[in-house]
């Protein structure tokens, strides 16, 4: 088959990605250090009810499914049990990566998101209402992580969301400022809008006591019957009555959808880098965990259908090592290097616009992922690099037969929360959850419990290409197809240290397709440049779609851009409010780091 982008052909340039959450602000963070446990989590009471866990004597998985509960009710707009993530569990011996992700109904195909006159909706048009809701999968991916790897009773890890909702919480500044700035979708659905708004319709205002006894009332049966209390009966008649039911945008879910999702055990990828010899990577099954290798990192993050380890790990792959002196100006990212960073990130997303998808449905090239890190591939493809900016790179061949894909167009792509643990018998976490677009696809569920508030549902499904096909007909890989899980970006990543195996580090963020350039930062900044990670994270953010360079607005003096522009490059300066958290080694405890830019924190003992 003969791929869509042929030799010396250029994909049109993406448009400057729109960032899933607003900012909110910068608050400075010099980080927590702690002998024997830490939970990073984006929200200081869900930070606690993780180290409640600990305290009890959980694990670290005990930990991330209090804190995730929490979640659910304290950043509504970000995460919760009407959506999805990809979980890596170290047990201290064995390495598993859990795939919770959506799916799409068994009665969905590729025209799902196209118009009467087959041009596709615009994203707008397709996230709100039931048509982008996809199967939730969190609750029974976390159900079988508690079974694999739990220590607690499964209803004690439900306590503190429970008694969170029941009482109430403060409503936070960073969620009432994305309420007002939400321009009514949210308010269209009466549920959400009962439990979010006042009688007037305004947002309720920071520090307004927030209750949700329907919320409460369903992690109630969650935690007395399991993910089968979510996945059938009346919960799930109330998911589908909604998604089914929309005015003017209804889905295709349906309660057979529900009752047949299954998470799926992946094998997770680890790339050695930093190391003598290149870059090599290897699939890593739970029976061949153990991490014992010769000097520098081995990272591992989430295969297909995540984008983000294979993307960040080819970026990195073309880069070589420089130091802070050399690398930095002023404490900041110099114009060099900022040149080849992007450089890199350009040809690293032509590759994945055009090959990652889910893996159930489309092969890799030449069958194994590792073909796109090869390092004789990421050699040639580093050679590409010149003194100017290409502008848009094309995708690369990484084994002789292409394979008959169309690029997926550039598009919206949302999420999302991250969480890392690592509890003090050294098993760690790191698990990114998202419902995707802020708020998901602004539909509230009571559960069927008729109680105010409730959980939001996903938009998840418009992760997937709204048009699937190129201008020649060929399919995009991440198209829609029924029972599909759509690409994301999300990245929970766990670091090794490759001459000893010893835990290094647990990280990840929210942010769309920006995750990938914010994990690959703390990366570099904590190998090559000698930060911590609380150090790295207040870096500003940066990177390119494989369109313009886009700089973090505020952070970068105006001879930055000015040195990019005259290497050829369209720079844009904007918001990129990450939401990174990371707990990294340090001597014999832990050091952990939330961003600045988010409510994050990190708590331990």
């Amino acid at each position: 088959m003969v791929c869509a982008l042929a030799a010396g052909q250029v994909a049109a340039e993406p448009a400057l990605p729109i960032q899933p959450e607003g900012a909110s602000g910068f608050s400075a963070k010099s980080g927590w250090t702690y002998p024997h446990s830490a939970v990073a989590a984006a929200h200081p009471l869900a930070a606690d009810a993780g180290q409640e866990m600990l305290r009890a004597g959980g694990s670290a998985i005990d930990a991330a499914i209090a804190v995730q509960l929490v979640l659910t009710l304290v950043e509504p707009q970000s995460s919760g049990i009407g959506g999805g993530a990809f979980l890596m569990v170290w047990d201290g011996t064995a390495l598993s990566a859990l795939d919770g992700r959506e799916t799409a109904p068994a009665g969905a195909d590729e025209k799902l998101f196209l118009k009467p006159d087959g041009q596709a909706m615009s994203f707008a048009q397709a996230v709100v209402g039931g048509r982008s809701v996809g199967t939730p999968g969190l609750l029974r991916m976390l159900e079988q992580a508690h079974r694999q790897h739990g220590r607690l009773p499964w209803a004690r890890l439900f306590e503190p969301a429970i008694r969170l909702s029941e009482a109430g919480f403060e409503l936070s500044a960073r969620t009432h400022k994305l309420l007002s700035g939400e321009g009514g979708a949210l308010q269209r659905d009466a549920q959400a809008a009962a439990y979010f708004f006042d009688a007037s319709g305004q947002p309720w205002p920071a520090g307004h006591r927030l209750r949700n006894p329907a919320l409460a009332a369903v992690l109630r049966q969650v935690a007395a019957g399991g993910a089968d209390a979510f996945l059938l009966g009346p919960v799930a008649q109330d998911i589908v009555r909604r998604v089914r039911g929309h005015a003017s945008n209804p889905g295709l879910l349906s309660e057979s959808d529900l009752a047949a999702y299954t998470p799926k055990q992946r094998l997770p990828l680890c790339t050695d880098w930093r190391s003598e010899g290149g870059s090599k990577t290897s699939s890593t099954s739970s029976q061949e965990g153990r991490v014992s290798a010769p000097t520098g990192w081995r990272v591992c993050g989430f295969p297909p259908p995540s984008s983000g380890h294979l993307t960040i790990m080819q970026m990195l792959g073309m880069l070589a090592p420089q130091d802070a002196a050399q690398a930095l100006s002023a404490g900041l990212p110099s114009v060099a290097w900022l040149h080849r960073y992007t450089e890199a990130s350009r040809l690293a997303f032509a590759d994945r616009d055009l090959y990652i998808a889910d893996p159930d449905f489309v092969a890799a090239p030449g069958g194994v992922w590792q073909s796109l890190l090869a390092p004789d591939y990421l050699r040639q493809r580093a050679g590409l690099i010149g003194p100017r900016s290409m502008g848009v790179a094309r995708a690369g061949q990484p084994v002789p037969q292409r394979i008959g894909w169309a690029p997926q167009a550039e598009q919206p792509e949302f999420g999302t929360s991250h969480i890392s643990v690592v509890d003090a018998a050294g098993r760690a976490v790191a698990m990114t959850t998202s419902i995707e677009s802020g708020f998901g696809a602004r539909l509230m569920s009571d559960g069927g419990t008729g109680l105010a508030g409730g959980f939001l549902l996903n938009n998840q499904l418009t992760d997937f290409a709204l048009q699937p096909r190129g201008a020649d007909g060929l399919p995009v890989a991440n198209r829609v197809e029924g029972g599909k899980r759509p690409r994301s970006s999300m990245s929970p990543t766990l670091v090794f240290d490759r001459s000893d195996g010893r835990l290094l580090m647990s990280l990840g963020s929210p942010g769309g397709p920006a995750i990938i350039h914010f994990v690959a930062k703390t990366l570099i900044a904590t190998h090559d440049w000698g930060m911590d990670a609380q150090q790295a994270i207040n870096l500003p953010n940066f990177g390119s779609f494989n369109g313009p360079t886009v700089l973090e607005q505020g952070f970068f003096p105006a001879s930055t851009a000015a040195g990019l522009r005259a290497l050829g490059h369209r720079v844009f300066e904007t918001d990129l409010p990450s939401g990174l958290q990371a707990i990294q080694r340090r001597g014999s405890g832990w050091f952990g780091a939330a961003d600045p830019r988010r409510d994050g924190v990190v708590r331990g003992d």
